[in-house]
């Protein structure tokens, strides 16, 4: 298996692109590139890759760092990862519960893994997600980041009142994943989703050229994404702007993107990039030309903002697995450039010890509007560089409390290159409408012919 005569190699499992079973695989390096490279005896080898150039891959993975303590919902019956619910065999709590509260959606995007179903397809019900929520809470308790999703969530004119549901059942973090068109639209809507306890938006922004939209979005509405953002700006409302990255379209805007997120700093709390995946549009495997690596965004971050960002900024995750994903927490110096403070070991913000609560108190204060610094468990230092400009902690504190921007990638899985280790330690975790836990890149894989393995599936999984 594979092409690399001589070069380091990694065991692993994944499942056939065609059939869906699970097959032998490995993470092969070739110089500064690493492959998925797997083979189905019906179907034959398939060679995706993973990791393309610095920084080195040996340096940046991690053995996992395992802290589970929810428990089971489902016995191991097939194994990984055909008894999702979650089975023993996962690794992980979960940090981000997704409730899918519909299927409609105002848009048709080619790069959506989202839910996109009909106009007139029906909505859960508000006992059914009350459920959900509930499922959630004796699963994890309240300490995890609630994301309402679709669809597009705000077409669903009782959105505020499922927000204000999962308030009052003592979830402290809600976020809305949405497109914003609603709230460009309403002037008033930002308003009542604020009143109604959300707390932050996962917004979808691909750029800040009309063109990219047209290509990835079927028409163009840079304006309005401007608009919706200065609503939940004035309203109280963090944004976490979210671009999906795709070959030819977007990559040359990535740096653009970076600066006008600090230009509209503090409003904007994050900007959080996804390659676009491949789920079953076609017979033949994408190119491996179509595929953006961890190290491609970070490299391009840096490229593009001449050095105000510098790779070497960004570190591995501190929760799932370090093949999932990169982060970096920023604040303005005084006199220019930016205090990076990621990269180089220090501090809560790339620290991969503590609990699970501790990962989602800082990602959940990071994105919401105005994070508390008072009694503040971040444990990240004060520079010691004195030409930062920011000496005191007091000074610090006040520069995390109203200007901290954090830059992260999260590299979702799809057929091709489904690391099946990987999916054993998603902390992003889909609450699927029987009660099940699913681990997201699983949750949203189909085969090649678009067969699913998990959404809108009926089939339940033997539980305790």
């Amino acid at each position: 298996m594979g092409g690399c005569e001589g070069e380091s190699s990694f065991a692993t499992e994944s499942l056939c692109p065609y059939c869906l079973d699970r097959v032998p695989a490995v993470r092969e390096m070739c110089g500064d590139d690493v492959y998925l490279v797997k083979s189905c005896p019906d179907h034959g080898e398939f060679r995706t890759i993973i990791w393309r150039g610095g920084p080195e891959f040996q340096g940046w993975k991690r053995q996992p760092n395992v802290v589970r303590t929810s428990e089971s919902q489902t016995i191991v019956d097939r194994g990984c990862p055909f008894d999702c619910g979650i089975c023993p065999m996962h690794r992980k709590n979960a940090c981000t519960a997704v409730l899918e509260v519909t299927s409609r959606c105002n848009l048709r995007c080619a790069v959506c893994f989202a839910d996109s179903g009909s106009d007139s397809a029906s909505d859960p019900a508000l006992t059914e997600i009350s459920e959900w929520y509930r499922w959630v809470l004796q699963a994890y308790g309240p300490d995890i980041i609630i994301q309402l999703s679709g669809g597009e969530p705000t077409i669903r004119d009782d959105l505020p009142a499922i927000i204000e549901m999962g308030r009052s059942l003592g979830f402290s973090f809600i976020q809305v994943n949405t497109n914003g068109l609603r709230l460009a639209m309403e002037e008033d809507y930002a308003s009542v989703l604020r009143q109604a306890g959300a707390a932050s938006v996962f917004f979808q922004f691909d750029g800040t050229e009309d063109e990219i939209y047209r290509k990835l979005r079927g028409r163009a509405f840079y304006a309005e994404k401007r608009r919706a953002i200065e609503r939940c700006v004035e309203n109280g409302i963090g944004v976490v702007l979210v671009p999906t990255i795709v070959p030819g379209v977007n990559t040359h805007n990535i740096g653009a993107i970076i600066k006008l997120a600090l230009e509209l700093s503090p409003g904007v709390r994050g900007v959080h990039f996804q390659p676009v995946g491949y789920f079953g549009r076609g017979p033949n495997a994408p190119d491996n030309s179509s595929r953006i690596t961890l190290p491609d965004i970070m490299r391009s971050i840096e490229e593009q903002t001449d050095g105000l960002m510098r790779a070497k900024d960004f570190t591995p995750p501190g929760w799932e697995n370090t093949l999932c994903s990169f982060h970096g927490t920023f604040i303005p110096k005084p006199g220019g450039g930016l205090q990076a403070l990621t990269g180089h070991g220090g501090g809560c913000c790339s620290s991969r010890e503590g609990s699970d609560t501790h990962a989602v108190s800082f990602t959940a204060r990071q994105w919401s509007a105005s994070p508390a610094t008072k009694g503040s468990d971040c444990c990240c230092t004060v520079p010691s560089d004195p030409a930062s400009g920011i000496e005191t902690l007091d000074g610090f504190l006040e520069q995390v409390k109203s200007r901290m921007l954090s830059v992260s990638c999260m590299a979702f899985q799809d057929v091709w290159n489904l690391d099946l280790e990987r999916a054993r330690d998603c902390c992003i975790h889909v609450v699927a409408p029987d009660g099940r836990m699913i681990p997201f890149c699983l949750y949203n894989l189909t085969s090649v012919s678009g067969e699913k393995l998990y959404r809108g599936r009926g089939e339940r999984p033997a539980r305790f």
